[in-house]
C-alpha cells in the first residue's frame, strides 16, 4: 500500500542515476574506441587530457576518428531502442488516466537498471560493445526516459488542480531534473577518477534499485481504479490503451486541436534544437582545443544546474507579470545567446561562461507543457502527456542521430557548427509561439477551451 503523494523523490533519484550514467557511458565508449585506435588508454594530468592539438601530427587524424566512431556508435545505440520506446511511451502514460500512474514510473526504472547492469557487465568482463544493443532494445520495451518523464508530469497534473499553479509545479519538476543532472555531472568525473569505470556503474544501478522499491512500496497512486478498469487484458481494456491520444484529438473542437498542435510543434522543435546541441557538449569538451578531463566535464555539467534553477526562479517571478508566450521568448533568446557563444569557445573560461548565458534557457519547455496541460480536461492529462512523451522519445532519438551525424561530418573543419545550427533552428519555436499571439491566443483561452469541451461532452 502506498503512503505518500511525493513523486519528487522518484524524479530526483531516477534523474540523478540516469545523468550520472550518461557521461560514464559516453566516456567508457570513447575509452574503448581510443584503446582500439591507439592501443593505450586515455590518461590525464592536471585535469587536462593528452589529446593531440597539432593538426599535422598523424595522431590528430586518429583522434578525430575516435570522435567519429564514438559519435556514430551512440547514434546507432539510440536508434536501436527507438521503435519500442515510442510504442511504450504512447501506451504507458495514456494507460495512467484510467489504471494509475505508477506503471509509467516503475517499468522505465526497471529498464534503466537493466541498461546500467549491461554496461557494468561489459566493463567488468571486457565484453564486446555490441552487447549493449540487446539491453538498449529490451529497456526500450519498458518505456525509457520519455515515458518516465511523462508519468511524472501526469502525476503532478493530477495533484495540481489549480491551473494558475501549474506553471510553477511543472517548472519545479523541471528544476529537480536540472539540479539532479548538474549534481550528477560533477559527481561523475570524481567517480571515474576514484573507482574507474568498472565500479562507477554500480552507483547508478543501486539508485535505480532503490527507486524501484520506493515506487512499489511508498509512492501512493493518484488514480482510483474500479474492477472493470483493472481488467487491462480484456478487449475493452486493450482497446483503451491505444485510443487515449486518438480520442483526445477526435473529440476536441477545431480551435482546441489547432492550439494543441501548435503548442506541440513549438515544444518539439525547441526540444530538437536544445537536446541535440546539449548532447554534444561532452564530445566537444573532450576534443581540442579544450581537452577536458572527466572532472572538468563534471564541473561544466554542474554549472548547467544554474540554468534550471535560474529558469525556475524566472518562471516563478515572470508568471506574476508576463504572459506565458513572453516567458518562452526570454528563454529562447537566452538559449540562442549561450549556444552561439559555445560554438566559438576555445578556452575553459569561455566554455564555463556559456552556462551563464543559458541561465533562462530551460524556461520554454515547462511553460509549453503547462500551457498544453491547461487546455485539456483532467481526464485527458495522461493522454496529453502520452502524446508528449511519444513525440519526445521520437524527437529525442532523432535529434541525437541527426546532431551526432552532423557533428561527425563537420568536426574536421569546424566542430562548433552544430551549435550554430541549433541557434538558427531555435527561431522556429519562437515563430510558432509568435503565431499563436498573432491569431489571438490569450491566457484566458485555456479556461474557455476547457469549458467548451465540457459543454460538448454534456450535450452528447
Amino acid at each position: 500500500m502506498g503512503l505518500l503523494y511525493l513523486v519528487e523523490p522518484v524524479m530526483a533519484i531516477y534523474c540523478f542515476a540516469s545523468f550520472v550514467s550518461y557521461p560514464l557511458m559516453q566516456q567508457y565508449v570513447y575509452q574503448r574506441f581510443w584503446q582500439d585506435e591507439f592501443n593505450s588508454t586515455v590518461y590525464y594530468d592536471d585535469n587536462i587530457s593528452h589529446c593531440e592539438t597539432n593538426q599535422s601530427n598523424p595522431n590528430y587524424v586518429h583522434q578525430k576518428e575516435v570522435q567519429k566512431r564514438a559519435s556514430m556508435f551512440s547514434t546507432t545505440l539510440d536508434l536501436s531502442s527507438l521503435i519500442p520506446s515510442l510504442l511504450m511511451a504512447l501506451i504507458l502514460v495514456s494507460y495512467g488516466d484510467q489504471h494509475g500512474r505508477k506503471a509509467s514510473l516503475l517499468l522505465p526504472s526497471i529498464g534503466a537498471l537493466i541498461t546500467i547492469s549491461a554496461y557494468c557487465s561489459v566493463s567488468f568482463f571486457d565484453q564486446p560493445l555490441e552487447i549493449l544493443y540487446i539491453s538498449s532494445v529490451f529497456s526500450g520495451f519498458l518505456g525509457g526516459f520519455a515515458t518516465f518523464i511523462g508519468g511524472c508530469f501526469s502525476y503532478i497534473a493530477d495533484i495540481a488542480k489549480d491551473v494558475q499553479k501549474k506553471n510553477i509545479r511543472i517548472a519545479f519538476i523541471d528544476m529537480i531534473l536540472g539540479v539532479s543532472s548538474g549534481v550528477a555531472g560533477i559527481t561523475s568525473g570524481y567517480i571515474i577518477r576514484a573507482f574507474g569505470f568498472k565500479w562507477s556503474f554500480a552507483l547508478p544501478a543501486f539508485l535505480h534499485l532503490l527507486n524501484i522499491l520506493y515506487i512499489l512500496f511508498i509512492l501512493e497512486e493518484t488514480v482510483i481504479r474500479s474492477e472493470f478498469q483493472q481488467n487491462v487484458l480484456s478487449k475493452d481494456g486493450f482497446r483503451e490503451l491505444f485510443s487515449g491520444v486518438f480520442v483526445l484529438f477526435k473529440n476536441a473542437s477545431c480551435r482546441k486541436r489547432v492550439t494543441i498542435s501548435l503548442l506541440l510543434f513549438a515544444f518539439m522543435s525547441y526540444l530538437f534544437t536544445n537536446f541535440g546541441a546539449v548532447s554534444l557538449f561532452t564530445l566537444y569538451e573532450l576534443d581540442s582545443p579544450l581537452c577536458w578531463d572527466p572532472v572538468r566535464i563534471g564541473w561544466g555539467s554542474a554549472l548547467s544546474t544554474f540554468c534550471f534553477v535560474g529558469s525556475f526562479l524566472g518562471i516563478f517571478f515572470f508568471t506574476r507579470c508576463l504572459k506565458d508566450a513572453y516567458i518562452i521568448f526570454i528563454g529562447i533568446a537566452s538559449w540562442i545567446g549561450g549556444i552561439t557563444m559555445a560554438a566559438f569557445s576555445t578556452t575553459t573560461v569561455t566554455m564555463m561562461s556559456v552556462r551563464l548565458l543559458l541561465l533562462f534557457s530551460a524556461m520554454p519547455l515547462p511553460v509549453l507543457r503547462s500551457m498544453m496541460s491547461k487546455v485539456v480536461l483532467e481526464t485527458e492529462q495522461g493522454a496529453l502527456f502520452a502524446c508528449i512523451a511519444c513525440l519526445e522519445s521520437l524527437i529525442g532519438t532523432l535529434t541525437l542521430a541527426v546532431f551526432n551525424s552532423i557533428y561527425s561530418a563537420t568536426v574536421l573543419w569546424f566542430h562548433g557548427f552544430c551549435f550554430l545550427l541549433s541557434a538558427v533552428l531555435s527561431l522556429i519555436p519562437f515563430g510558432v509561439v509568435w503565431l499563436l499571439l498573432c491569431i489571438g491566443h490569450q491566457e484566458r483561452d485555456h479556461v474557455l477551451l476547457i469549458n467548451e469541451e465540457s459543454s460538448t461532452e454534456a450535450e452528447s
